[in-house]
């Protein structure tokens, strides 16, 4: 019973998230992005305290639950055959607190890409957007459950990075990720060896070792009748195998006692410490400033709580957000930053800002948004097809939202382009319509540190009253 109803429940979870990563036709309500939100590091970084205290009391009642119900890769993991051996899982589960260490100094030292990689949300978020949504969107086309759309890859290297995701993690380690890679599995672990309900082993014990064997996680010593809680990840496989009833679910025994408080206190401590203070150190590179996403605030505070899940880069419908690669330099790889090539910022849209789960994305309305300046429009007359072919043009002019693009006289009845800095919103239109290449004539430079925009005048056309037909 007790497996069909952790089986029901990662089911669910992991069929809905995944679903909202697939989902391009917007069938799911934009409220699901909530199952994102309950993620431990999206929470831990977005500063999420009621969640993670949830997530917490939870570990400490019933132990490892999160990593068998919750977790996206955890529910991946357990599906999927693994190639590594038990024995090598135990061996390499006594790197685990390393690994937590060398993600907590990565983080603050600026190096947020390497809790990115690690983290088992983003991980599978990645493995959604950039493995399994092209999959989706083939079937789509070629079976017509919905309209066609177009198939394009968000970027290489994430491509590349989700690739290997899939076979090192899911295909050769396995449970062996959770268990001596994962920092959340590292963690909750240490938490899951004080759990008020635990897996136990009864004096019915043959030690047959069947259970041993059925243990994905390897956390079972049947001839010893012990269990490392550690490990654990009450999938319930040895509750259904054991024929002797000799394994039980069972409330916490009088004789067990903590005798560890104080290190649970110190990595309560560490863990909540992470997201506070942290300060990126690496600089932005570019040809011209990065444009970070709505709700960023700033490039430098995107970098800090940006785990990379690319639930942003999936929801985007006009498909500007894409993957960085070096645009916040080696420490933003992965992070979702603007490009205008197929299309631009819609001025009413606010979905990546409020999907966000780490909250590096914070929630905007409509009205923040029409008054959130980006980035800033550049313009090169050299360039611009007016002056070098003599030719009418004026199409960033009318895609742009806020007239921070006008149409001035220029010379033989041909017009310009005039921008005005001050009332633009860094929204990409103008660059996205301009006809010239390789370098566009008309291009949006991002604000390091988001800005607001001057409001702009609607400008009133003159209604003259038609008092006959006019000829």
């Amino acid at each position: 019973m007790l497996k069909k109803l952790r089986v029901a429940v990662s089911i669910l979870i992991f069929s809905l998230l995944t679903f909202y990563f697939l989902d391009f036709a917007e069938i799911l309500p934009a409220e699901f992005h909530v199952l994102g939100h309950i993620q431990f590091i999206p929470a831990l970084m977005s500063g999420s305290i009621a969640i993670i205290a949830g997530l917490v009391v939870c570990t400490l009642l019933f132990g490892r639950i999160y990593c068998s119900a919750i977790c996206p890769l955890g529910f991946l993991i357990s599906h999927v055959p693994c190639l590594m051996s038990q024995a090598k899982s135990s061996a390499l589960a006594k790197l685990r607190w390393a690994i937590v260490a060398v993600c907590i100094i990565s983080f603050f030292s600026g190096f947020t890409i390497v809790v990115g990689i690690l983290d088992p949300f983003s991980a599978y978020g990645r493995i959604a957007v950039h493995i399994f949504k092209p999959v989706y969107l083939f079937i789509n086309n070629i079976s017509g459950i919905s309209y066609k759309v177009e198939i394009v890859m968000f970027s290489v290297f994430s491509f590349v990075v989700a690739i290997l995701t899939l076979i090192i993690i899911v295909v050769l380690m396995g449970r062996t990720y959770c268990n001596a890679i994962c920092p959340v599995g590292t963690v909750l672990g240490f938490l899951g060896k004080y759990s008020l309900f635990k897996i136990r082993i009864n004096e019915r014990c043959a030690s047959c070792g069947i259970c041993a064997k059925k243990c994905k996680a390897s956390c079972i010593d049947s001839k010893n009748k012990t269990i490392d809680y550690s490990r654990c990840v009450n999938c319930f496989n040895c509750i259904n195998n054991c024929s002797k009833k000799a394994i039980s679910f069972s409330m916490l025994r009088k004789n067990e006692v903590d005798k560890s408080r104080r290190k649970l206190l110190l990595t309560g401590l560490a863990v909540f410490a992470v997201p506070v203070g942290a300060q990126n150190l690496v600089p932005l590179q570019g040809r011209r400033s990065a444009i970070s996403p709505p709700g960023a605030i700033s490039a430098q505070r995107l970098l800090k709580t940006c785990t990379s899940c690319h639930l942003c880069v999936s929801k985007c419908p006009s498909k500007v957000l894409k993957p960085a690669f070096m645009e916040y330099g080696i420490g933003g790889i992965m992070q979702p930053v603007m490009h205008f090539e197929n299309g631009f910022c819609s001025y009413d849209c606010t979905i990546c800002a409020n999907i966000c789960p780490s909250n590096a994305l914070t929630p905007l309305t409509k009205e923040q948004k029409h008054k959130l300046q980006v980035g800033k429009v550049v313009f090169i007359p050299e360039l611009c097809v007016v002056h070098t072919d003599g030719t009418s043009c004026g199409a960033c002019s009318e895609h742009c939202p806020t007239q921070a693009v006008k149409m001035v006289p220029y010379k033989d009845g041909l017009t310009e382009p005039s921008i005005d800095t001050d009332i633009c919103v860094g929204c990409g239109g103008c660059e996205f319509i301009c006809p010239v290449r390789p370098q566009r004539a008309i291009y949006v430079d991002g604000n390091k540190t988001h800005q607001i925009a001057k409001a702009f005048e609607v400008e009133k056309k003159e209604e003259k009253e038609i008092t006959d037909f006019g000829f």
